[in-house]
């Protein structure tokens, strides 16, 4: 049974990611836009394309299930690594998909942690490292 658990979140895992990779790229790209921190040197459209194309890409591969837990450390570190773009968001008091006031971006923050869990756990790579740490 636990096997049929992770392996069903995982695949949830990666079709949100091609779902939201796919709206970095389209219909949401200004939406995402408005995440990226105004620090980060780098043109904002560019780093929402990118992002796009790396989630697409790491749902694609958590799908597939190949080297599952490779790609979850992945995911996990992508995730780490967006988390800038939240806290700036909140930051910032910047408005977008649908968080529009200082306590639901705040609240937002929490989530991310989930999602790198998420990611550790349905693909075995929670597993995986501690057998390599112990």
């Amino acid at each position: 049974m636990q096997k049929l658990t992770g392996l069903l979140a995982r695949v949830l895992l990666g079709a949100a990611l091609v779902f939201a990779g796919t709206s970095h790229l389209t219909f949401a790209r200004a939406t995402f836009q408005a995440q990226v921190p105004t620090w980060l040197p780098l043109d904002a459209d560019f780093v929402v394309i990118a992002s796009g194309v790396v989630e697409i890409a790491l749902g694609l591969w958590l799908v597939t299930g190949y080297r599952k837990e490779l790609a979850g450390l992945l995911t996990a570190a992508f995730f780490i690594a967006v988390f800038p773009g939240n806290i700036s968001q909140w930051l910032t008091h910047s408005d977008a998909f649908g968080l529009n006031t200082d306590s639901a971006r705040f609240t937002r923050l929490f989530f991310q942690p989930l999602l790198v869990l998420w990611a550790l756990w349905s693909t075995g790579a929670w597993r995986w490292l501690r057998t390599r740490i112990n």
